[in-house]
């Protein structure tokens, strides 16, 4: 506690140099923790956005599907597939998915598209495709479709305009349908909105003479933390040919962004640290110089080494923490702010959405964040001291008694 009193003492010393490192460390601090909120932000709404504009938590397909993806490889008796998968209490809904590659055509182009049959009621609580429509109505009628706002102005189409869909049947004839466009969707991904036409399940059926094949299901699970005990309940009630799979294994290079954000985060944060430790280490080494005579006197009345280094340690800890709180503070409250009302993107709208990314960031820091900048605050400040407090504690007492202030 000694120690700890005659290392504040010391800081206030030169008050301004200390205020300018302080100042800096606070500065850097907050200005990296609002960019690492940023990233996490922007990381954090990419893959949340993929999972509700597509690939939900869970997915079934059968292994040919998965493989060959043709017509005909469609998932057998839905209804105890369904009863199975409902036993499991984390699902939360689910929705059935008729996937045929097609053509869009209007009177002036033509555009290869996958054509998802869905039950508009079951594709509500499991996607967001219904909560993008920017234009018209969801699936509200009879032979209508939703189609992305990019590719109706491939196709120079409107509202309520004709499309006309062909596609592939089970017999190997090609099936052509006019439908009207109810409603045109716009989400955070370009090409998802130019590739993906929906149409109302029931419509296919009557165009095929049958019941519709389903080609995947999509699960909505409760507990994300959970998803991948939960895939693997779903897959042992399942036949040996169906494939569960969860997102992570659907779309891996979103996996990798998952797992490396902290990551990313913490080096970048460490790098902003090792910027701000070379102006500790010379503050701390200009103190050490100007007070050579002191610490002559301290050793030569008794002071060990061992304390003298503990002093300039904890000199260069609390100048680290002072400015290090105030960093973390004014991060906090400005990530917060932005949180709360997202940082508008809109200018830059084309480029983000060609990678999935939202044109509205909302900022976000992990609690786990702020520990791990603390320890390393720490580490930091004791590595900046350790030249100034060794060529402290080499001192002859003699020698630096004698110098000259």
């Amino acid at each position: 506690m000694i120690m700890f009193s005659l290392a504040w003492k010391n800081i206030w010393r030169n008050k301004r140099r200390s205020i300018i490192i302080i100042f800096a460390t606070t500065i850097g601090l907050s200005c990296g923790l609002f960019s690492v909120g940023l990233m996490t932000g922007m990381y954090d709404s990419l893959i949340d956005y993929a999972i509700n504009r597509e690939y939900a938590h869970i997915q079934i397909h059968t292994k040919d599907f998965k493989r060959d993806e043709l017509f005909n490889q469609s998932i057998n008796d839905i209804n105890n597939i369904i009863k199975k998968i409902s036993s499991i209490s984390n699902i939360q809904n689910y929705s059935f998915h008729t996937i045929i590659e097609g053509l869009a055509s209007s009177s002036t182009n033509s555009l290869g598209v996958k054509i998802i049959g869905i039950n508009p009621l079951q594709e509500r609580n499991v996607t967001g495709i219904s909560k993008s429509i920017v234009e018209g109505n969801y699936l509200d009628k009879k032979n209508t479709v939703i189609i992305g706002k990019k590719l109706a102005e491939k196709l120079k189409l409107k509202i309520n305009s004709k499309i006309v869909l062909s596609f592939t049947g089970a017999d190997g004839n090609i099936i052509y349908a006019a439908f009207r466009i109810s409603g045109l969707f716009n989400t955070e991904a370009t090409n998802f909105d130019i590739s993906n036409v929906f149409v109302n399940n029931e419509d296919i059926s009557n165009l095929l003479n049958t019941t519709s094949p389903i080609h995947e299901i999509l699960i909505k699970i409760n507990n994300t933390d959970e998803i991948d005990k939960t895939k693997n309940e779903i897959q042992k009630i399942l036949p040996d040919n169906l494939l569960v799979e969860s997102w992570k294994e659907l779309a891996p290079d979103l996996k990798i962004t998952a797992e490396s954000t902290d990551l990313i985060n913490t080096i970048f944060l460490g790098l902003i640290l090792f910027a701000l430790l070379f102006g500790l280490v010379n503050t701390l080494l200009m103190s050490v110089l100007d007070r050579i005579k002191d610490f002559g006197v301290l050793l030569a009345i008794g002071l060990s080494r061992s304390r003298l280094f503990l002093m300039i340690i904890l000199e260069s800890v609390s100048l680290s923490f002072i400015g290090g709180f105030f960093g973390i503070i004014i991060g906090y409250i400005v990530t917060q702010y932005f949180n709360s009302r997202g940082i508008n993107l809109h200018s830059f709208s084309e480029g983000l959405s060609s990678y999935g990314i939202p044109s509205v960031l909302y900022p976000n820091i992990r609690i786990a964040t702020y520990f791990i900048l603390t320890i390393m605050i720490i580490f930091t400040s004791i590595i900046a001291a350790l030249y100034p407090a060794l060529k402290a504690i080499r001192l002859k007492p003699v020698d630096a008694i004698r110098t000259i202030a």
